[in-house]
């Protein structure tokens, strides 16, 4: 059976501070705002030029911009193995911010125990992640963090752990972090993903407000990555070292900022490896609260 723990924080001195800071900002800034970097996982060398792209040009808008920290969908170190976790370690260890990610099925070649290692080594004290999945209770959203039981799917008792963070949490709005998006949310691959039947039950909470997932590896260009179905939000995150949907004929490593505005607006932008300004075609926005 997994372990799971729940992070109710103001995660250190590092993230505190950042919030503090953005208290004081115009009402045109953002509350809170996160990068969100996608799979990795490169074949067949571990080679990760997409993502050290990615570290630079977060690390240059924490510095000349606001943000808050990082987060990982999983899918980093192909099938789990050192020699992909070590040379991806040589870029993560370079953010300045905070670094949450969960794990994928990749990480599920190897051990739990192993990917923790990893992410421990990742923030060197800026975070503590000691649990495969976690919450951390911000303002004004929370973010669940669910890594997978096996492959991208969840057990009966895995199921139970996130309706139970997003059921205690309510009425706060929730963003859910997972690897893979349920089944059929994307019908460019509608057969992979979360199938688990009492995901639906997860997915009806009305305080779930968005899933966030990578895994599909989908170019930003020539998918619809982004959309709604109910009163949920489904954003996926690009892979950053290999296209797979619709085809593999062209990859460009992106990532994603997630912006939450003090009126309740959520502004979802991206961003290409090596620009210094997000991609306006592939914005998203929508409210914290249903109306």
């Amino acid at each position: 059976m997994k372990l799971h723990t729940v992070l109710f924080s103001l995660l250190g001195l590092t993230l505190s501070g950042t919030i503090s800071h953005a208290a004081t900002t115009s009402a045109n800034d953002p509350v809170l705002r996160f990068a969100v970097i996608g799979d990795a996982e490169p074949k067949p060398d571990p080679v990760f030029p997409g993502l050290a792209g990615a570290v630079d040009d977060i690390n240059r808008l924490a510095e000349q911009d606001h943000l808050d920290l990082v987060i990982g969908v999983g899918d980093i170190a192909h099938k789990g193995t050192q020699i992909q976790y070590e040379a991806a370690s040589q870029e993560l260890r370079r953010l300045t911010l905070p670094f949450y990610p969960i794990m994928g099925n990749e990480e599920h070649g190897s051990s739990v125990e192993r990917f923790l290692h990893y992410a421990q080594q990742w923030n060197q004290g800026k975070a503590e992640i000691d649990q495969p999945s976690y919450v951390l209770n911000l303002e004004p959203v929370a973010l669940v963090f669910a890594s997978p039981d096996h492959g991208r799917d969840f057990n009966d008792q895995g199921i139970v752990w996130v309706l139970e963070q997003i059921r205690q949490l309510a009425p706060k709005p929730v963003l859910l972090v997972v690897h893979g998006a349920p089944a059929g949310v994307f019908p460019e691959d509608a057969d992979k993903g979360i199938k688990h039947p009492g995901f639906t039950q997860v997915t009806s909470q009305s305080n779930l407000l968005a899933v966030i997932s990578g895994d599909l590896h989908m170019d930003m260009d020539r998918v619809k990555h982004s959309r709604q179905i109910d009163h949920v939000h489904y954003l996926h995150i690009p892979g950053l070292e290999r296209t797979k949907i619709p085809d593999e004929s062209n990859h460009t490593p992106m990532f994603r900022v997630v912006s939450v505005f003090a009126d309740g607006q959520l502004l979802v932008e991206t961003y290409q490896v090596g620009s210094a300004q997000p991609l306006p075609q592939h914005d998203y926005r929508f409210q914290l609260t249903r109306h």
